[in-house]
């Protein structure tokens, strides 16, 4: 038990020095080279691996949905995922894997399962334009070596949650009920997020607000934007602030994961005062912790938008008054 107990606490840790797990696995023949590429997923976003089990059908139900499994007396939705990046698996669709990501709960059916392998987010590459089509946000380099062909395509599972299942998340961003926020003139939020669907919510989103935003698809580019905003200010002699009215980060990222991007702000004396939300699928008493520990403003769990701005909200007011801690919602467990 100590040991279990160890492995969790090692794995969590990871998030403070910018580095992560990524299960490897494989979905079969791509029908656009016939080769058998190598996929990652998030080791956090897992719930449990287990064998393919029976599953039922239900009527009208299409692909790439092949149906409903009982796991733990949880009913979950199984989906194609070898269908879905337009893979065929030869050997059969063997393993399940469960995930929990954006408060919901689903299976993904894969070939085989490959291996756990620990990396580093300078490892990891964004590649929305990947030969394998829209559902790659990004490309594992598994050695350290830049030019290794060693490589494996990590899955946006947001967008395919997005495209299969939209009624099952808030991702469009409808039904907005935002309040009209009141920033600095000639300020801008700088929002890192590498999945696109979340990107253009978030865009939808902050535009509802009243929120002027420049949008990144990786912690390293917001952080040399950021960088920049604070010499500018630095240079006319304005607060940082006056630039920057906030930070919307998610916390999985290529280069830059959300947590070394919010310590970096929060540590460095010239940007500590700048506002900093996390909007993240990652959750759990782990998680929090963490955000504790890197002195992030608030968090809240993806994809509900009316929970966003609330948090947004509460943080813009906190940090005008100058009041203390972070600001988690409770609905994000």
């Amino acid at each position: 038990m100590d040991t279990f107990q160890k492995d969790i606490d090692d794995r969590a840790n990871l998030t403070l020095s910018n580095r992560f797990e990524l299960l490897l696995f494989r979905l079969g023949e791509s029908a656009h080279d016939a080769k058998s590429e190598l996929f990652g997923i998030n080791v956090f976003k897992l719930r449990e691996i287990v064998p393919m089990p029976a599953f039922t059908r239900p009527a009208g139900i299409k692909p790439p949905l092949l149906g409903m499994v009982n796991i733990r007396d949880q009913i979950i939705p199984v989906i194609d995922l070898p269908a879905v990046a337009g893979c065929k698996p030869s050997g059969g669709l063997n393993i399940l894997l469960i995930t929990e990501y954006a408060r919901s709960v689903q299976a993904f059916a894969v070939e085989s399962v490959e291996n756990i392998i620990r990396l580093d987010w300078t490892q990891i590459h964004t590649a929305e334009k990947a030969i394998n089509g829209q559902y790659i946000t990004s490309i594992a380099c598994l050695d350290e070596d830049k030019n290794s062909n060693n490589l494996a395509l990590v899955i946006d599972v947001e967008q395919i949650l997005y495209d299969i299942v939209p009624a099952e998340h808030d991702l469009h961003a409808t039904n907005l009920q935002t309040q009209k926020f009141k920033v600095k003139a000639g300020s801008t939020a700088i929002v890192a997020e590498d999945s696109k669907v979340a990107r253009m919510m978030l865009a939808k989103a902050l535009e509802s607000m009243e929120i002027p935003a420049q949008l990144h698809i990786t912690g390293k580019e917001a952080w040399e934007k950021i960088e920049k905003l604070a010499e500018e200010a630095r240079t006319e002699g304005v607060p940082v602030t006056d630039k920057i009215s906030m930070v919307l980060t998610d916390l999985e990222m290529p280069e830059m994961d959300g947590f070394t991007l919010t310590r970096k702000i929060k540590t460095d004396e010239r940007l500590k005062h700048i506002p900093v939300v996390i909007h993240s699928s990652l959750s759990g008493n782990a998680n929090e912790d963490h955000i504790r520990k890197v002195q992030a403003d608030g968090y809240v769990a993806k994809f509900e938008i009316n929970e966003l701005s609330s948090v947004i909200q509460e943080v813009l007011d906190r940090a005008a008054t100058n009041s203390q801690g972070p600001l988690i919602s409770r609905k994000s467990a």
